[in-house]
């Protein structure tokens, strides 16, 4: 593994001197529930223009500390525009929302929008929020397993079509195993976790900020952990809205940018903002930033492609796409550069 980033240092740095000034909470808030603190969900909120400038429908996710800063800050609301809120449970979640002309733009991770779009949802990406390490193979505190091989026969949690899934994926291959070797429970991620703590499965794809919190608070041990795997966190647009309104795909993007400036800028405050939001401890919001880089470059381009490419092959010998053709032909269209290239922090 590598060192953490500059930014990583500097959130360790800023929670040893200034502290986090919060209230533990005692469990995590995502999967399995609604909104953030303080807000219902799919809630819609105006700033002082009413809503001027337009109405964009826009999710909010745990995985996406950057969509919590934009929602927080009412950046795009103080801009004038109109936002209707969703939380996305999972990237999953979030390929629904946009299948189903729920949202205008959700964030996932690239695993799961090029399987979206392979199967015919017509979603591009339009901006790059992150390049996590957000996901390992996870087993109980009390495992007597010690290496993915040692998984065959097992029963093994992930939500498929996301980032976990498909990181559990290629580390079977990786040992040699296939799906066919393990039993895969397909549960949301807060559900996954929930069952790895019961001893109802032998092992959990897992998620931060769900897998943060249960390493720091049940002892569970990161049995796998290869940050190549991971596919970048992505925001997605329907075509339809890029085409009928790329002014507020432009303000969305921006929006990102300016939370981008702020949170690399502000790690203590970002992780005060994260733990309020994900209803976590301070423990466990340092513990999902540490391994999630945000300081990366948020244009959709090679360095997507390159690492969706490497797991083409294996979503087609999975069934989990047509064929390796047609998830080609999909990538080949799915990264727009544009408004990213022009994005404008406030």
């Amino acid at each position: 593994m590598s060192t953490l980033p500059s930014y990583s240092r500097r959130l360790a740095l800023g929670l040893a001197l200034g502290g986090l000034g919060l209230t533990a909470a005692g469990c995590v808030k995502g999967e399995s529930s609604g909104a953030a603190a303080g807000s219902s969900a799919g809630a819609s909120a105006s700033g002082s223009a009413g809503g001027a400038g337009g109405t964009v429908r826009l999710d909010y996710a745990l995985y996406n500390p950057l969509s919590l800063v934009v929602r927080e800050q009412k950046i795009l609301e103080n801009a004038g525009l109109t936002v209707q809120w969703e939380q996305s449970l999972g990237s999953n979640k979030a390929n629904e929302f946009l299948r189903n002309d729920n949202l205008d733009l959700a964030s996932t991770a690239g695993s799961a929008v090029l399987q979206a779009r392979t199967n015919g949802s017509p979603v591009k990406t339009v901006d790059v929020y992150s390049q996590p390490e957000w996901t390992a193979l996870v087993v109980a505190k009390d495992s007597t397993v010690t290496d993915v091989a040692g998984l065959r026969g097992k029963r093994i949690a992930a939500t498929t079509g996301t980032d976990p899934y498909f990181f559990l994926q290629q580390a079977l291959a990786e040992a040699g195993l296939s799906a066919t070797d393990v039993e895969i429970t397909n549960l949301q991620h807060a559900d996954g976790r929930a069952a790895l703590e019961r001893g109802d499965v032998d092992a959990w794809a897992g998620l931060d900020p769900n897998m943060a919190a249960t390493e720091l608070q049940s002892g569970s041990k990161l049995l796998y952990r290869n940050v190549d795997f991971c596919t970048y966190g992505l925001l997605n647009a329907r075509e339809s809205f890029i085409e009928s309104s790329p002014e507020l795909v432009q303000q969305v993007v921006d929006a990102y940018a300016t939370a981008r400036a702020w949170a690399l800028a502000n790690p203590a405050e970002l992780a005060t903002l994260y733990a309020a939001q994900a209803q976590l401890t301070p423990e466990v919001a340092a513990r999902v930033l540490e391994r999630t880089t945000l300081d990366v470059d948020s244009v959709p381009g090679e360095a997507q492609r390159s690492v969706l490419e490497g797991i083409v092959p294996l979503m087609a010998s999975t069934g989990d796409i047509p064929s390796a053709e047609a998830a080609t032909e999909a990538l080949d269209g799915l990264l727009v550069a544009d408004f990213a290239e022009k994005a404008t922090p406030a």
